[in-house]
């Protein structure tokens, strides 16, 4: 129902980190807070227990071992034994935790984007694809909900992990231990230059699966078309292009990934031969134990996995981020149309409605209505005519509240339309689409969607007013029909009959009809147009047709071009004055006569 075509832009990001997305993204856990305690908690304890084992080992080693403490080191040995048992609870308790959490989050997050979705306007949808939507929903999601569980758990165990081992150290060694803190500093700054790097690929990945996942969106739902013109070569030329640019991007991500774990090691390789060349020495003066050695090495060692989770965890927070970024972009879109404050409900639409003076555009250099007036009496039939592009759609569509004028105000009875609720307007109108669309499930629920409490009776006296019963019922599960998805299953012919069965039951106070019968055979257009007549009577109603055989009966056509009313009127004072309307009028009468006769003579032959 657009008079345009946008192309869409997706928003750059930083290439810095950036702490605020960052904090956005943990607020997601806020509502779980008790089951995110269990979950710091239980962590927090399984790292202690992790660094006080090495402890506990050189314990064991210096105090039985080599003295030959039989007695001491049974003692050690089922203290080992026990916190074993506590550090297995407490495993169990944060993998639990972290499970739950994560779906948590993603649950709320896709309830928050779908919720979101609903109330943004329709041009948000008009300049957005599809596919980038739906990689917000799904992928990115995931993402998020990875970060604020198992990314919290690998980011807790190791900082706790790392500040264990240098507690111990210090407390077995503080001259070594301050020798081995030297090198943490050199780690960092290499864990930020190679990140630093990694995060400007990533969101290359993640923008380059939008468009991806856009693609797939558009051939597959294309598919027809694609086959039609042989344009499979093409389309396969074009994806595969684009496949080639995010493996390009994933592979240089990949590949820093992969050389920053062997730079980790190699500093960690040195500072594990000067503790055993230092410590060493230090045994032949008694300033270290054999178990002090073991434990110090142990400890280097039990760092390095850490900073090397800290590592993963960083890359993996610089992918969540950018999915965090473009999830928020989503969450941050403001309604273009929306309740004004102070906006109250109507009781009834069956008002007269005018439009004083209305300007609109969807780009501002392109016009489509200026200075447009139009006064509608309830219960009168406007019919809308005139070349595509013209304006027809765009009428319709700021009747909706679709969209709003960009000046001049549109009223229903005295009322601005901007002062009553959306919710009092739309659960007032009926729409027919051109392109009906119809939800995955049976006929039955597709028609009920026009009234959700609606009884089976009710949906079938709407589904015969629209001319819908008798195909419904000839069917083999009748009105339990699964439609398939978008209503596949179905004719174009039937999906309309179902589309106006359902405005039918929705009874609504206005009625539109947008070229309802644009794409459908004769029969069918006959039973639509026996359905219209009966929704139109005593409501007030607008109808864009290029089929002007079923605007005959409108009380006043209206012949719109460039965004204005070039001629008005009923269909036989429109044909007398012989203006634009009678030269479309005429030129479709003789082409359809031509068909008729080339039929007849088909037949003939």
């Amino acid at each position: 129902m657009s008079d345009k075509s946008t192309q869409f832009e997706e928003e750059e990001f930083s290439s810095q980190f950036n702490g605020q997305v960052l904090g956005r993204i943990f607020a997601q856990a806020r509502p779980h807070w008790l089951l995110m305690l269990v979950f710091l908690l239980a962590i927090a304890a399984v790292s202690l227990l992790d660094g006080y084992f090495t402890f506990l080992s050189k314990r064991m080693i210096d105090e039985g071992i080599v003295p030959g403490n039989r007695e001491q080191l049974f003692r050690l040995a089922m203290q080992y034994g026990l916190l074993i048992l506590v550090q297995s609870i407490g495993v169990f308790g944060f993998i639990y935790a972290a499970g739950v959490l994560s779906e948590r989050v993603r649950y709320d997050l896709r309830k928050k984007l779908f919720d979101h979705l609903q109330e943004l306007s329709f041009s948000y949808f008009d300049r957005t694809p599809v596919g980038w939507i739906m990689s917000r929903v799904t992928s990115d999601t995931e993402r998020v909900g990875e970060l604020v569980s198992w990314g919290m758990l690998d980011m807790t165990w190791a900082v706790i992990g790392i500040g264990t081992s240098f507690y111990f150290m210090f407390k077995i060694n503080w001259k070594l231990a301050a020798l081995v803190i030297l090198v943490l500093p050199i780690l960092v700054i290499v864990a930020v230059y190679f990140k630093k790097l990694i995060l400007v690929e990533f969101r290359k990945v993640r923008k380059l699966n939008s468009k991806i996942t856009g693609a797939f969106n558009e051939n597959i739902t294309g598919v027809r078309v694609t086959k039609a013109f042989s344009r499979e070569e093409k389309n396969l030329e074009e994806f595969a292009n684009l496949s080639f640019e995010r493996y390009r991007a994933g592979f240089r991500a990949g590949w820093l990934s992969a050389l920053f774990l062997p730079v980790v090691q190699i500093i960690s390789a040195v500072a594990i031969g000067v503790v055993v060349v230092v410590g060493g020495l230090q045994t032949e003066v008694g300033g270290m134990t054999i178990g002090g050695i073991q434990a110090f090495i142990s400890y280097i060692a039990f760092m390095l996995w850490p900073v090397q989770d800290l590592a993963r965890v960083y890359a993996s927070t610089q992918q969540a981020i950018a999915s965090a970024e473009r999830i928020f972009s989503l969450l941050d879109a403001v309604p273009e149309v929306n309740d004004r404050v102070g906006a109250t409900p109507i009781e009834t639409l069956r008002v007269d409605i005018e439009f004083d003076h209305v300007d609109f555009y969807y780009e501002k250099e392109k016009p489509i209505l200026q200075d447009f007036n139009l006064d509608v009496h309830q219960g009168e039939t406007i019919a809308l005519v005139g070349p595509t592009g013209g304006g027809k759609s765009t009428i319709v569509n700021l009747l909706c509240r679709f969209y709003e004028p960009k000046a001049g105000v549109i009223r229903f009875g005295e009322r601005d339309y901007t002062t009553i609720t959306l919710a009092s307007i739309h659960s007032r109108l009926g729409i027919v689409l051109q392109s009906p669309h119809l939800f995955s499930g049976s006929i039955r629920e597709n028609i009920r969607y026009g009234k959700l409490n609606a009884t089976d009776e009710e949906v079938e006296a709407a589904a015969k007013l629209a001319g819908a019963h008798d195909f419904i019922v000839e069917l083999e599960q009748g009105y339990d029909t699964d439609v398939g998805e978008g209503g596949v299953l179905l004719s174009t012919g039937q999906k309309q009959l179902i589309s106006l069965a359902r405005a039918v039951l929705a009874d609504p106070d206005i009625f539109i009809m947008d070229e309802a019968t644009s794409s459908v055979d004769t029969i069918t257009e006959r039973l639509i147009q026996r359905g219209m007549e009966a929704m139109m009577r005593d409501r007030t109603s607008f109808v864009i047709a290029h089929r002007l055989s079923t605007i005959r009966r409108a009380d006043r056509i209206l012949y719109i071009e460039d965004g204005r009313i070039v001629e008005q009127g009923a269909h036989f004072e429109l044909m007398r004055l012989r203006g634009r309307y009678y030269k479309l009028y005429t030129y479709q009468f003789r082409r359809e006569l031509e068909r008729q006769s080339s039929l007849l003579g088909g037949r003939a032959a």
